[in-house]
């Protein structure tokens, strides 16, 4: 089981190769970026994440997944003399399966690099800084989700629950995701150093999330509106505080089609009539979210407690979810001379909606079941970043799942077992690695 849970041959090469390296260097690493002085930045990276569950879930199961990262900033004021201008460019290549699918059964997978499991183009944008960098805008091919309710802090974590985004987003709106790009624009206009106003428009297109969609079509049709995403509030990106944080208001309009969690047209259940969900159109949600550092013994380095959290709700339409709470700690630099290494915990509650639990009532009672179901999802992770050297970092992980619900068997006639979760993710920067070896 653990050999099929980890992949050996491939965590071990890279376990192997890692600790065959000098460690992460007192001297920063000079990344390997030829074509530098022509004002190309390249950028290739690898993320494989492996999980298994020993216990709860559908069955035992160990799945893989992972993603390389091929991309290129272009710095138009080097390239053509457009100053505060820069091209975005970047490709995915995402394989392998989600443990969530094949074992759990619930609907917010173990595994943040799996979806649209293809080679995708995943960014292509024109960003302009303006006023002294006091208004920063991109255009082109993109996602929401990398622009707006982001933090460096959550994919410190393997859960897709958190990491990249905290997952009640998706449920709940066409909040367009990574790597599945769309036409989109945003804005940032910061009125000092740390507060701001963040605005943008992303493109609503159903065929954007089909399997054989790989991003290389460009046209708008079968597009069915917008979402519109915004954030106001207070960012110490730059640490200029001895405690930096982020206190930060945010939601989105989403002006899109989608389909009704519970009703076909006719005003049947569609799970149980086979029709499909009648399409509604507009809905919208509202959020808070922060990260506050608690303790920094040197404040040029970036050791320290921070405590972050979230919280979620709908405002308007018929959804999947009512709130979303989360919460966690992570520390950085744990013991002596692992400066770079972070322990963290997180937790998070999804509460479905009364539709929701309408629907996995209905479907629980068709199977033969008492329609006792469980309104909260639970999911947790405890986990250990270990930067083996300036390119490579692991992170063993521990997730645990209270009350999966049954996305993936409906109609089964009893609850899934609370699963235990093993995982291992795993990051590899080439540029990096190669600016080591030269």
């Amino acid at each position: 089981m653990y050999r099929t849970m980890l992949k050996g041959a491939c965590t071990a090469g890279v376990i192997a190769l890692s600790l065959s390296l000098a460690q992460a260097q007192e001297a920063p690493v000079k990344p390997f970026q030829p074509l530098a002085d022509e004002g190309v930045t390249l950028a290739l990276n690898y993320t494989g994440e492996a999980a298994g569950n020993v216990s709860g879930g559908l069955r035992r199961a160990s799945a893989y997944t992972g993603q390389v990262y091929m991309g290129a900033d272009f710095d138009m004021d080097r390239i053509a003399g457009i100053g505060g201008g820069t091209v975005h460019f970047a490709v995915t290549n995402r394989h392998g399966k989600s443990l969530s699918d094949i074992a759990i059964g619930n609907n917010t997978s173990i595994q943040e690099v799996w979806g649209t499991q293809n080679t995708h183009l995943a960014i292509l944008t024109w960003e302009q800084k303006l006023l002294d960098g006091r208004l920063d805008i991109e255009a082109g091919r993109s996602q929401a989700n990398i622009h707006f309710l982001n933090s460096p802090l959550y994919c410190n974590f393997q859960t897709n629950s958190a990491c990249g985004n905290p997952t009640f987003v998706f449920k709940n709106s066409n909040f367009t995701y990574f790597p599945a790009s769309s036409w989109m624009i945003h804005a940032r206009a910061n009125f000092t150093p740390q507060w701001f106003l963040h605005v943008g428009a992303y493109e609503v297109n159903p065929d954007r999330k089909q399997a054989d969609d790989n991003g290389f079509s460009f046209s708008t049709r079968n597009a069915t509106g917008v979402v519109v995403p915004w954030e106001a509030g207070y960012a110490d990106d730059a640490g200029r505080t001895r405690m930096p944080g982020h206190y930060i208001l945010g939601g989105w309009f989403d002006r899109g089609d989608y389909a009704d969690p519970l009703r076909d047209a006719n005003g049947g259940i569609a799970i149980l009539t086979g029709r499909s969900p009648a399409t509604l159109h507009g809905r919208s949600g509202l959020y808070f979210r922060f990260d506050q550092m608690l303790t920094r013994p040197d404040p040029r380095s970036k050791r320290g407690l921070a405590l972050f959290g979230v919280a979620m709700a709908n405002l308007s339409g018929r959804v999947e979810e009512s709130h979303y709470l989360e919460l966690g700690l992570l520390q950085t630099g744990t013991f002596k001379g692992r400066d770079a290494d972070t322990l963290g915990f997180l937790i998070n509650d999804q509460q479905f909606s009364d539709l929701a639990v309408e629907r996995m009532r209905a479907a629980r009672v068709a199977g033969g079941g008492d329609g006792h179901i469980h309104r909260h999802q639970y999911m947790m992770e405890l986990a250990y970043g270990a930067q083996l050297n300036a390119a490579m970092r692991i992170s063993p992980n521990i997730q645990y799942i209270v009350n999966p619900d049954q996305t993936g068997a409906p109609f089964r006639p009893r609850d899934i077992g609370n699963a235990l979760v093993y995982g291992l993710k795993f990051t590899v920067d080439a540029p990096t690695l190669l600016g080591m070896l030269r």
